[in-house]
């Protein structure tokens, strides 16, 4: 074998070692502190809502137990947790509420709040938040 070639396989060698030696990227999910984590932003995402004017009569017939639960599934889905969501559709959940792009925003001022009360990194809390504003033609004006 040439020199050329043992270089080459020394190499390529060394590169599958560093390979499979490296971890695997975190998942959002894992990033953000998994479900212990996301529970407790739900929560506190929850009673941020529940004080705003601008959209807390929205929730007032809501069954929020039910709601906590599904937005946790939903952001785990969403952010590669390996969780199933196992309510409606946006559009189903939102289709003749008529919600207006302030309430939308509103609610994604909420999210933004309590992300930063938890001091979530900005990498995060940017990828979240652009999964999330993600929903909005599925559930602005339905």
């Amino acid at each position: 074998m040439t020199v050329v070639r043992w270089m080459m396989v020394l190499m390529l060698g060394g590169t599958l070692v560093a390979c499979a030696s490296s971890p695997e990227p975190k998942t959002l999910w894992d990033r953000l502190g998994g479900e212990p984590a996301v529970v407790v932003v739900v929560d506190d995402f929850i009673a941020t809502v529940a004080a705003d004017p601008v959209i807390n009569q929205r929730f007032a017939r809501t069954d929020m137990p039910k709601l906590k639960k599904l937005l946790v599934e939903q952001i785990c889905e969403a952010t590669g947790g390996g969780c199933k969501y196992t309510g409606r559709t946006m559009r189903e959940s939102h289709r003749g509420q008529k919600i207006t792009v302030a309430e939308f925003n509103a609610m994604g001022g909420d999210m933004f709040k309590t992300l930063e009360k938890f001091k979530v990194p900005q990498r995060e809390k940017d990828e979240l938040m652009a999964l999330l504003g993600s929903m909005s033609p599925e559930i602005v004006g339905q």
